[in-house]
């Protein structure tokens, strides 16, 4: 059922998050600057939303039906215009943030042919930003806690 995922629950770790079925973001980056820099698509999230205001990934709650990749794909085109066509996902390219009865799953994936990005409304910007720069980012608490880690597998060949 399309959007069946949406809605809140407690981990069980006491948290309150969005997702009934979990969540997923994609962390896309683009190696084909002419300098050569990886750049990563991070979102400026709408003040409105769950920790709004800070930046991450493209990314929401999960359907019943859907892989983490299916989900961030699908998100990633809902909050930014782009479609799976443009992306490679990385083979073991995902992270679990397991916290027992709810989970977020960072997708791992390179851009593949040029965009147009499209921000929607739960996005007060979108930006290509370089790796070395995202931590000075003030960052959505859980892509923070990832953030090193990402960065580590960000780095390895793929």
């Amino acid at each position: 059922m399309e959007h069946d995922g949406n809605g809140w629950v407690r981990c069980d770790l006491g948290h309150r998050h969005w997702g009934r079925y979990g969540a997923a973001g994609l962390l896309l980056v683009d190696r084909r600057t002419p300098a050569g820099e990886p750049l990563v698509l991070l979102q400026h999230r709408a003040a409105w939303t769950a920790n709004g205001d800070t930046w991450g990934i493209p990314g929401g709650a999960r359907d019943s039906h859907e892989t983490p990749a299916e989900g961030a794909l699908r998100e990633a085109h809902e909050e930014t215009g782009i479609g799976s066509a443009a992306v490679r996902i990385r083979i073991g390219g995902e992270l679990l943030d397991d916290h027992g009865s709810w989970s977020y799953t960072t997708v791992l994936a390179e851009l593949a042919a040029p965009v147009t990005l499209v921000p929607q409304e739960e996005s007060a910007e979108l930006r290509w930003v370089p790796v070395p720069e995202v931590a000075s980012l003030d960052l959505h608490p859980g892509f923070a806690k990832t953030w090193p880690i990402l960065r580590q597998r960000l780095a390895a060949p793929t």
